[in-house]
Order: C-alpha cells, then sequence, then structure tokens
C-alpha cells in the first residue's frame, strides 16, 4: 500500500510529471484511454502532452507507414507496429527515441536517456544504417488544457511512477500496463478492488 500512496501523491509540483509514466486506473472514464500507459513529455502549469506507449493502430507497422511517407530505405524499417500517441493531431508522427539521434532544432529531452522528436529525419534516421539503438513511433498525443491533468489526478484517474526504458521500448504493447502497475507495486486485481471503493 505504501507504495501506491508514493505513486498517486498529487502533493507534489505537477511540473515534476515531465518524463514520468502514467498509468490509467478504472476510474480513468475514457474508454480512449483504457489501461492506457503514457509517457509525459511536457508539462508545465497551461498545458501537458505525453504520448500513450501501449496502443497500436490496428494493422499499421513502421515498414508499411514508411513506404507511405516515401522514406528511403523505409522498408528496411523494424517491424514494429506504430502506436495511437493519442486523440490529438493523430495525422502526426512522434517518436520516443533513445540519445544516440539528436536533431538540433526539434528534439526534446523528455527523461533520462529517452528523447522525442516530431520531423521527418528521425524516420529516415530509423530507416538508415545507423538508427537509434532504440525508438517507438506514434501517431498522435495526448494533451490537457490548464488544470486538466491535475483534476484527473485529483480524480484518481492515473497513477504515476518513473520512467523504465525496458517497459517503454522492449515489453509487448499489450503487456505495458500491468507491467507499469508492477513497477508501482500494484496487481490490476487489487486496483479494480480500490477504484471500486473509491
Amino acid at each position: 500500500m505504501a507504495a501506491m500512496d508514493r505513486a498517486t501523491d498529487t502533493d507534489v509540483d505537477e511540473s515534476f510529471l515531465n518524463g514520468k509514466l502514467l498509468v490509467a486506473t478504472p476510474s480513468i472514464g475514457d474508454p480512449r484511454f483504457d489501461r492506457a500507459v503514457i509517457l509525459m513529455c511536457d508539462h508545465a502549469a497551461d498545458h501537458a502532452m505525453g504520448i500513450v506507449i501501449n496502443k497500436p493502430v490496428e494493422g499499421l507497422r513502421m515498414p508499411e507507414l514508411f513506404q507511405q511517407l516515401d522514406i528511403a530505405g523505409g522498408k528496411g524499417a523494424p517491424d514494429r507496429p506504430v502506436l495511437l500517441g493519442g486523440p490529438v493531431d493523430r495525422d502526426r508522427g512522434f517518436v520516443l527515441h533513445s540519445t544516440d539521434f539528436h536533431a538540433e532544432e526539434s528534439t526534446l529531452p523528455v527523461c533520462d536517456g529517452i528523447l522525442l522528436t516530431a520531423t521527418r529525419d528521425v524516420l529516415e534516421a530509423i530507416a538508415s544504417d545507423h538508427p537509434p539503438r532504440r525508438s517507438l513511433m506514434a501517431l498522435g498525443y495526448a494533451g490537457w488544457g490548464a488544470g486538466q491533468l491535475e483534476n484527473e489526478l485529483a480524480a484518481n484517474a492515473w497513477l504515476v511512477t518513473d520512467p523504465d526504458e525496458g517497459l517503454i521500448f522492449d515489453t509487448e504493447d499489450a503487456g505495458k500496463w500491468e507491467a507499469a502497475l508492477d513497477l508501482i507495486g500494484v496487481t490490476p486485481e487489487h486496483l479494480s478492488m480500490i477504484s471500486g471503493h473509491a
């Protein structure tokens, strides 16, 4: 129980959610975020932005998308699913990746070892002979206006935990929610019981 208390403490300065993982609880109330795991990329007083890391776009894998975008060497892109990063700006691609790729003007640091780039050059790097060691691609992002995320946190819609590169890049998408709960020290059954009595 102590681990869960730490993970859901909303008394901390919310700006510290940059680089954290949000893990949806049954209290989320929005089917688009059911069992979602979100890596927070930018959080300030007037907005918040993150990438859902465990919801694949049905029937779309990276080689197919790279060919659609006419990325040179696209057929050689890793055969991984493209993720639905969230409901905002779904025609735009966002790539979370290791620090061995950095575009001077367009790469945003997210947390230790993980960067975010949303320009074509990262896609070209992924399809090249020297791709970033780790990457995942998402279409769209999850966005909140001023106070929205804070209200959802207060309503226990999300648990918060530190990022884990293995979970983000190596765990199968279908297992990321349970793996994130495991990081916090909560089982899905325990979470359902708590939500049912909140």
